[in-house]
């Protein structure tokens, strides 16, 4: 490990710690782990540090939450959303459907393999893998991930916000259940909370979405708060910041603040073990924040900025433990 450091529970050593991850000094599970020089821990570790650069590069906000879990739950975490990277650019990263289909079916097949032991030789795969022997992950979870990401595939926009939610309920929340298994959870109030995080997770990742997916002409949120607000596709395509676009976005985004207002209703019932789960409470309420000072313009140059303080609070967050 880096410099030498030794790792321990404490405030001091963990922001110490989360200082040197995000810097690229140190890898998560470096710490405390003496390593044998083996053909297969050097796989093992190939493995581990692809999903970390994956998640490090395409989900900066997961990677950062993942590096604050506990530290049995912190490769799991990294493992499933490497996993969760890998199905989410499959839409981006194919010119046909049918080839998305084909990827989206590798995946199917490997979750099968990777419970009968037999997992792809793959570094997401395997991660998987070792994540669902140590933890006994639901394969139900994996699966539905899998099965709406595939719907998905159609590239058109949501109909309606409740199948926007549906949708953020079958992908992000089920990865939230995934994590509190992670972490040893098994209580329902912290299912409910993940389940309305979830649902703000997937409503935020549209509205911030929307210049990127613009820009490439497709237009995704929800059609009938367009329509009522009478808000056209070709408005978004050409970066309309006219009042109806605002309307827009003020209807969705204030939809993601109801859900994390009632995922806070759990709180005082929700067992401290659970929060780490929920850091990206942090990430969500900042968008949220932001979009609310730039006047609800979705395309504000201001939003498409990473804000340098959110690993700072999400390690406040963390230490508080609550969400």
């Amino acid at each position: 490990m880096a410099a030498g450091i030794s790792v321990k529970h404490g405030l001091l050593s963990s922001k110490t710690w989360l200082y040197l991850a995000v810097h690229r000094q140190i890898s998560p599970s470096g710490t405390g782990v003496h390593r044998a020089a083996s053909s297969a821990t050097a796989d093992s570790q190939h493995n581990e540090k692809f999903c970390l650069d994956l998640v490090r590069s395409r989900d900066y906000d997961g990677f950062v939450s993942s590096l604050l879990l506990p530290e049995e739950a912190r490769r799991s975490s990294l493992a499933l959303r490497a996993f969760n990277v890998e199905l989410a650019q499959v839409k981006d990263s194919v010119s046909q459907k049918t080839i998305g289909l084909m990827r989206m079916q590798f995946w199917k097949t490997a979750i099968e393999e990777i419970y009968r032991d037999e997992p792809p030789n793959q570094p997401v795969s395997n991660e998987l893998w070792r994540a669902v022997r140590k933890h006994y992950l639901t394969k139900r979870w994996l699966l539905r991930i899998i099965t709406e990401r595939e719907k998905d595939m159609d590239d058109r926009a949501y109909r309606n916000l409740q199948e926007l939610e549906k949708y953020s309920e079958n992908t992000q929340s089920s990865l939230l259940y995934l994590l509190l298994e992670c972490l040893g959870v098994k209580n329902v109030h912290a299912d409910h909370a993940a389940s309305h995080i979830g649902k703000a997770h997937g409503i935020v990742t549209c509205l911030r979405a929307t210049p990127y997916n613009s820009s490439r002409r497709k237009v995704y949120l929800p059609m009938d708060i367009c329509m009522l607000h009478g808000a056209s596709q070709e408005d978004f395509i050409r970066g309309s910041r006219e009042q109806s676009i605002r309307d827009v976005t003020y209807d969705i985004a204030s939809q993601a603040h109801v859900h994390l207002e009632h995922a806070r209703s759990f709180s005082h019932d929700v067992p401290a073990a659970a929060t780490p789960a929920f850091l990206q409470t942090v990430v969500l309420e900042d968008y949220l924040q932001r979009v609310r000072r730039a006047d609800f313009d979705v395309f504000h140059p201001s939003l498409q900025n990473r804000n340098p303080l959110l690993p700072i609070q999400l390690y406040l967050r963390s230490w508080k433990k609550t969400y």
